[in-house]
C-alpha cells in the first residue's frame, strides 16, 4: 500500500504564492510519476503538473510559466511551487503517484486565491 500526504494549501490574494507538499510512502517502486490535480468548484478534476522519478514534467497549458513540480526522490516527496496565483486557480489540490499502472491519491488540499 501506498499513503500520500499533502500539506501547505491555504488563502492567498491574487498574485501571491504558496508551496504545496506531498510525502509519499509504502510500497514505492521505481518507475513511478508523481502529480498534482485540481477539481475546481463546479468542474471536473484536472491535471495540473507531473513529474516522473527521472525528472521529466508536464503541465497543464495554463499554468505554465507560473507552477513548477519537482520532487525529492530520496524522500518521495513532490512539489508544487504556485506562482502568480488567479483567483481560477482555486481548487482542492489532489497528490497523486502512478506505480506499475495503480494510481494511489492523497487527501486533498484547499487552495483559495481572492481577487
Amino acid at each position: 500500500q501506498v499513503q500520500l500526504v499533502e500539506s501547505g494549501g491555504g488563502w492567498v490574494q491574487a498574485g501571491g504564492s504558496l508551496r504545496l507538499s506531498c510525502a509519499a510512502s509504502g510500497s514505492i517502486f521505481s518507475p513511478n510519476v508523481m502529480g498534482w490535480y485540481r477539481k475546481p468548484p463546479g468542474k471536473q478534476r484536472e491535471l495540473v503538473a507531473t513529474i516522473t522519478n527521472g525528472g521529466s514534467t508536464n503541465y497543464l497549458n495554463s499554468v505554465k510559466g507560473r507552477f513548477t513540480i519537482s520532487r525529492e526522490n530520496g524522500q518521495n516527496t513532490v512539489y508544487l511551487q504556485m506562482n502568480s496565483l488567479k483567483p481560477e486557480d482555486t481548487a482542492v489540490y489532489y497528490c497523486a503517484i502512478l506505480i506499475l499502472a495503480k494510481d494511489y491519491w492523497g487527501q486533498g488540499t484547499q487552495v483559495t486565491v481572492s481577487s
